[in-house]
This record gives C-alpha cells, sequence and structure tokens, in this order.
C-alpha cells in the first residue's frame, strides 16, 4: 500500500471483510467479558443474529489525512478547522498530522431491526441491534489498523482513536469533524443536534507524528493484524479483519 500524503483528499474505503467479534455483541447485551458465559438459547440467539447480521451490513469508511497548522494546548488546527480536545495535548504530546474517519454499516440492518421490533420478535430485535454496534465498533477498529499502517508506512506513529461525545470531548465538534472529513460519500450525515444518520455510525480522529504518544489504557495492538509492525505493545489476539 502507498501511504498518502496529508494533503490527499477524502477517500473512500468499501468491500470491507469485516469480522464481528461476538464477545462485543454479548458485551452490548451487558456481559462481562470472562465473567458471564450465555445460556444454550442466548447462544443460539446470538448465532441466528450473527449469521442475519452478517448479510445486512455494509461496511465502508471515508478518511483524511491532513496536516496540522497550528497547534496550541488542546487545540489542534488543521485544513482550517480548530478542533479543540480536553487532555489532548498530554495524552497525544506532538502530532504532526490528524487522520479524520467516518464509518458506517449502513441501513439494512437497522431496517430489519425496526420490522423484527414491529413483529414483537423483540430477542432477535435487541440481538440484531447488538450485532451491529459490535459491527461498526470493529469497522472503527479496522480503519484505525488502516491508518496505523499507513502512518508506519511515512515514519509515523500513529495515536489511539478518539470521537466526539466521548469523553470530555464536546459532541457539538463533530460538526468540525465533518468539515474535515464529510461522511456525505458514504451516506452518513449529521442533523443539527451532531446526531449521525445511519446510526450504526462512528466518526473517529486519530492523530500522528514522529514523537507522537499512543495511550496505553486501551490495546488497539491486541487486534491488529500488522504482523511486523514496530510499535506493537501486545501480541495479537483477534483481528477484525475476515
Amino acid at each position: 500500500m502507498t501511504a498518502p500524503a496529508a494533503a490527499d483528499a477524502p477517500r473512500v474505503l468499501a468491500d470491507i471483510a469485516l469480522e464481528i467479534d461476538p464477545d462485543e455483541i454479548l458485551r452490548f447485551q451487558g456481559y462481562k467479558r470472562g465473567v458471564d458465559v450465555p445460556g444454550p438459547e442466548v447462544q443460539a440467539l446470538v448465532d441466528e443474529a450473527l449469521a442475519l447480521g452478517r448479510r445486512l451490513i455494509e461496511p465502508r469508511a471515508v478518511v483524511h489525512w491532513v496536516a496540522v497548522t497550528r497547534r496550541e494546548g488542546d487545540t489542534l488546527e488543521a485544513g482550517g478547522v480548530a478542533l479543540t480536545v480536553p487532555g489532548i495535548e498530554r495524552a497525544w504530546g506532538p502530532v504532526a498530522e490528524l487522520a479524520a474517519a467516518v464509518c458506517t454499516i449502513g441501513d439494512p440492518l437497522e431496517r430489519r431491526g425496526a420490522e423484527l421490533w414491529e413483529a414483537r420478535e423483540l430477542p432477535l430485535a435487541v440481538m440484531l441491534d447488538s450485532v451491529g454496534s459490535g459491527a461498526v465498533e470493529s469497522l472503527a477498529e479496522y480503519v484505525n489498523d488502516v491508518l496505523c499502517q499507513e502512518g508506519i508506512a511515512r515514519g509515523l506513529k500513529v495515536t489511539n482513536r478518539i470521537s466526539p461525545g466521548y469523553g470530555a470531548w464536546d459532541v457539538a465538534q463533530q460538526r468540525e469533524l465533518f468539515r474535515l472529513c464529510p461522511g456525505d460519500s458514504i451516506g452518513v450525515r449529521l442533523n443539527e443536534s451532531c446526531f449521525m444518520t445511519p446510526v450504526k455510525s462512528i466518526s473517529l480522529l486519530a492523530g500522528a507524528g514522529v514523537t507522537a504518544r499512543v495511550d496505553h489504557y486501551f490495546s488497539q495492538c491486541a487486534r491488529c493484524w500488522m504482523r511486523d509492525c514496530a510499535y506493537r505493545r501486545v501480541p495479537a489476539q483477534k483481528t477484525v479483519h475476515r
């Protein structure tokens, strides 16, 4: 893969063979990993919803690398857009580029879930919703993998991903992130309340730089498929790629 320059235009990632982690589906159902074990009936429902979800998801993403033109405390400016993320200077250190992305699995799964709900097939409807949540989380990790590969190819460390509305980052900054990386090309829209449709969509931001820091509280490396990454922190255990 030829790594893009920071000034490249947004580009769409499609035809993604995405793996959905069954443990993530159960986590969205309230199961604690390594503690709670689903019974046979629940496991059968997971299998049914997972098989249905795999047929319905349409994973795609749009990504955009942009050079950082100003760093001032927790404010990063790139592409004429100023993003203020509390604590980002401490967490990321000196980043020279930003990678913004919008990911979605489309709306067929959401529509099917609404049909199941209307038909009062509630257990399957709820489990299918968890499949969708697990799928879009895996998609965001897949995109983070791609960003890591592209950054490393240019000698840059890539940080963990963050999203507006998580932690202390104001969800209203979703508008700024969409200015950097519009979701129109993959059918993702943003309303006045900064709510995305389709619902199973995630926007994200990562930083990159020669001396950028990578937070250790979240181990993206455990799922990364890049065998020879010089920055790997833990062995790979699973993959988000089929």
